[in-house]
């Protein structure tokens, strides 16, 4: 499992740095949920590549949450989890044609969930098991250039009313493109 982590964040890596296309229009049609929807982003995009309003834009992607929520132990997404996540669902655009565009590995290798609930550490959350079986197929696929393709993601939440800050970087280390704060409590 961490051995795929790995090589799928090489790959994500390998995708971050090929020029950018113009920007497809999406559609997309998300699970129906009873949480609330994703909050505004404090802060509007300053430059082209950028994250806000739950749409991330960077030179090889665009990826955009249409849903979240935090699923219990036991309910249907975290069937078989130790403690509640939250999970994200999103689509994932290839503007620049490489062939390294998978829904899964462009969203590692984008974006840190973080729960600021440690005085010591940086409280980066785990990634846990995927929340949306509709996705078991497809999640580690090759997005054609301009194709879109919808997946999710589940973190591990280490309590249930410390707020998750999504934060989003071009590739791991790479230049800070915002962040936005999801209220779970």
């Amino acid at each position: 499992s961490v051995l795929a982590l790995v090589l799928v964040l090489l790959l994500a890596l390998s995708a971050c740095g090929s020029d950018g296309g113009d920007e497809p229009s999406t559609t997309s049609t998300a699970p129906e949920v009873t949480e609330p929807a994703a909050p505004p982003a404090s802060e509007a995009p300053t430059s082209e590549y950028y994250f806000a309003d739950n749409v991330l834009v960077s030179e090889d992607v665009r990826i955009e949450i249409t849903d979240w929520r935090v699923i219990p132990v036991g309910e249907e997404g975290n069937e078989y989890g130790d403690v509640p996540v939250i999970a994200f669902w999103y689509t994932v655009t290839n503007l620049s044609g490489s062939e390294n565009v998978t829904p899964i590995g462009s969203w590692i290798a984008m974006f840190t969930a973080i729960q600021d609930n440690d005085p010591n550490l940086v409280n980066e959350l785990d990634v846990g098991s995927l929340p949306d079986d509709a996705y078991l197929d497809t999640q580690m696929a090759t997005v054609k250039e301009g194709g879109t393709v919808e997946c999710a993601i589940a973190y591990e939440l280490d309590d249930t009313t410390t707020p998750v800050v999504l934060h989003a970087t071009r590739g791991l280390f790479g230049e800070d493109l915002g962040e936005q704060t999801f209220e779970i409590a």
